[in-house]
């Protein structure tokens, strides 16, 4: 029997039950097409794979990023014919990455404006490697499109081997294939999972453990969507004094969560001969990306063994008994229609109140918008000295790990540490989770929290004011709460769409235009060099990163464009949203312009002074063929003519409706 561990991926995937878009590109590329806008794939009928390779230039004089990164970049876009699924079905795609790049799968849906990713990796390779993505039921035709970027240097490529698509869940295996459904052994020295039983089960054997709880782990390929069900599987095990049998779920930190532990069957012992399996049902609560895990540990080399086969997810829990799974958008809010489901203690002169400023140049206005709502506590012009404002969220689930986010923003507190803070009630008990550190500093801030209930909880927002010399005002806006580890939530489970950049890891592929520009757009954290023009922190965050265009050595009249990168074109609207700030006596214009074709075509634009906050523009068009979107900032009358822009999103349009200006309520109290 071959070790599971030494298993490649040599040989090509065979399985009897593909579905339409499988492929292994032995003669011909199965109704693939490369798209004509972009790089085109190239068939290698020797080797049996598609690949697209860097681009060999001998032009010195390539254009460089304002990252500091050639802005030539090589794309081939591969497109499956159209495909009809109306069940769910899993794509398991063998891929190699030579040198550098990236190579992104997404699945596009007939009448959807944007593409919706799927899975991607940037991880080079010396050998294929195989990977595992869902797709979701749906009834509507679609499309895969495959992305391959090879890097800039020389020999860079990136190829697929083979596509493989077939029905059920990418969990299944029955470990009939030669690919074992993407399932892995975690190599260890002594024990490890082997295939046996003619390639049809999985087991392990604890004859090679030498040292005391040795550990042997089988392990799925990660999951790419949110599942919540039952998984099934069935084994068998023997001596079970000698060895312990969990299965688990392991997140993308590494965390694990025991799902269900194998008890004591009194069954006797196995050699060569399968049979009486142990079936089990165990639910999974899935809302990020997890492996499941079959972890076995031995205390000796008589420890026994343990088989494992026929794994299965479906939809459908275990237990009719069993808890749907929480929805924690039901503590989302951002406060323009209301205070969602958050509520007040009824205290004399202690209430958050729901207030609005309208856009100018002395006051910030909420955080969504820069022209909405968000609230307001404890201001100098309170009746009241000194007193406690609470707001309180609705009931969370126990016994389950979220993240808290929320934006807040400080003016006059001289302790801070009572100026907010965010505590955690659970029955009569209350447990402080957070507390503000930072220095007042009038801007919005982002925090995030993660905590664990232990029982029915609420979130309760504090903020205290014990004395009228060291209060001033706490703002709060734009609280959203998603289940597991904010470390997990901060990368969602899927790569963002093209286009989409928040400038805190670079460009995200945005590149300048050196043939027209007079300058180049800048990265920036925290203020711009010249007094009263530019932001004071970022939109994204309040510590991060925005690009802005410095007015300092430029000329009146004098402009810098910033060019997205190739965007596909779809049948349907767009909506494209993004932050600006245009704040200085002498500011210029902001436009935004569509490219295609070689012309191109206004789509916003916007002139002289309008804020000290950071305000939302949503632009929305239409482009069915490859084009780009650049956006150019033009040079004022002065020096005070700073322009800078954060948080560009792409979303399926039309645009939703929204104010562009709001009414003046309270308009003194955040300042």
């Amino acid at each position: 029997m071959l070790p599971f561990y030494l298993l490649t991926l040599a040989a090509t995937i065979q399985a009897h039950n593909l579905l339409p878009g499988s492929c292994n590109f032995e003669s011909n590329t199965c109704g693939y097409t490369s798209d004509p806008d972009f790089t085109s794939w190239t068939l290698h009928k020797d080797g049996r794979f598609v690949s697209v390779e860097a681009a060999v230039s001998d032009n010195q004089e390539d254009q460089i990023g304002a990252d500091g990164r050639p802005q030539r970049e090589t794309s081939g876009v591969l497109l499956s014919p159209a495909l009809e699924q109306g069940e769910w079905s899993c794509l398991r795609l063998v891929y190699q990455i030579s040198g550098s790049g990236s190579l992104e799968v997404l699945q596009s849906t007939e009448g959807k404006s944007f593409d919706r990713p799927l899975w991607s990796s940037q991880a080079p390779s010396d050998s294929w490697v195989i990977s595992s993505m869902d797709l979701q039921n749906t009834t509507e035709p679609y499309t895969v499109v495959i992305e391959g970027k090879p890097g800039p240097s020389t020999g860079s490529s990136v190829a697929v081997f083979e596509i493989h698509i077939s029905p059920g869940y990418c969990l299944d295996c029955d470990f009939e294939e030669s690919h074992l459904c993407g399932y892995r052994n975690q190599w260890n020295a002594n024990v490890n999972w082997y295939v046996g039983g003619g390639g049809h089960l999985m087991y392990v054997d604890s004859i090679y453990a030498k040292t005391f709880k040795e550990v042997a782990k089988l392990v799925s390929s990660m999951t790419t969507v949110p599942m919540s069900g039952c998984l099934s599987f069935q084994y068998q095990r023997s001596e079970e004094r000698g060895n312990m049998f969990s299965v688990f779920t392991r997140d993308r930190l590494g965390q694990y969560q025991e799902l269900w532990r194998a008890g004591s069957e009194n069954q006797n012992d196995w050699s060569g001969t399968l049979e009486e399996w142990i079936p089990v049902q165990v639910e999974l609560k899935a809302p990020y990306s997890v492996q499941v895990v079959f972890e076995v540990s031995f205390n000796s080399a008589r420890g026994g063994r343990v088989a494992v086969d026929d794994i299965s997810f479906s939809p459908e829990f275990c237990s009719t008994d069993t808890e749907p799974t929480f929805d924690p958008s039901i503590a989302n809010c951002d406060f323009e229609s209301g205070f969602c489901r958050y509520s007040q203690e009824q205290m004399i002169g202690s209430s958050w109140r729901r207030v609005s400023v309208k856009p100018n140049i002395f006051r910030n206005g909420d955080h969504t918008t820069g022209a909405g709502y968000f609230l307001l506590a404890h201001s100098w012009l309170s009746p009241l000295s000194g007193y406690v404002s609470r707001l309180i969220g609705p009931t969370l689930p126990g016994n389950m790990k979220y993240c808290l986010r929320f934006y807040f923003s400080l003016r006059g507190f001289n302790q801070t540490d009572q100026a907010l803070a965010v505590y955690l009630q659970q029955g009569s008990s209350q447990e402080r989770i957070w507390t503000q550190g930072e220095k007042s500093r009038g801007i919005w801030i982002t925090t995030d929290i993660t905590f664990q209930t232990s029982k029915p909880a609420k979130v309760v927002f504090v903020s205290t004011c014990k004395s009228f010399w060291d209060c001033g005002s706490v703002a709060l806006d734009d609280i959203s709460l998603s289940l597991g580890d904010c470390e997990l939530t901060e990368g969602s489970v899927l790569p963002t769409l093209p286009g989409q950049c928040d400038f805190e890891a670079g460009l995200c592929g945005y590149t300048q235009d050196k043939q027209s520009d007079s300058g180049d757009w800048e990265l920036r954290r925290g203020p711009t060099p010249t007094s009263y023009t530019g932001p004071r922190a970022d939109h994204s965050t309040g510590f991060g990163y925005y690009l802005h265009m410095e007015a300092s050595p430029m000329l009146s009249g004098q402009s810098m464009r910033l060019l997205s990168r190739p965007l596909r074109g779809s049948r349907g609207p767009q909506c494209l949203s993004f932050y600006y700030h245009m704040y200085g006596s002498g500011t210029g214009q902001l436009s935004v312009h569509l490219h295609k074709d070689g012309e191109g075509a206004l789509l916003w634009k916007l002139s002289g002074e309008q804020s000290v906050a950071w305000l939302r523009a949503t632009v929305e068009y239409r482009s069915d063929i490859q084009h780009q979107i650049v956006f150019e900032a033009t040079r004022g009358s002065s020096v005070r003519s700073d322009i800078a822009i954060d948080d560009i999103t792409f979303e399926s349009g039309p645009c939703p409706v929204t104010k562009t200006e709001a009414p003046v309520g309270s308009s003194n109290d955040i300042e």
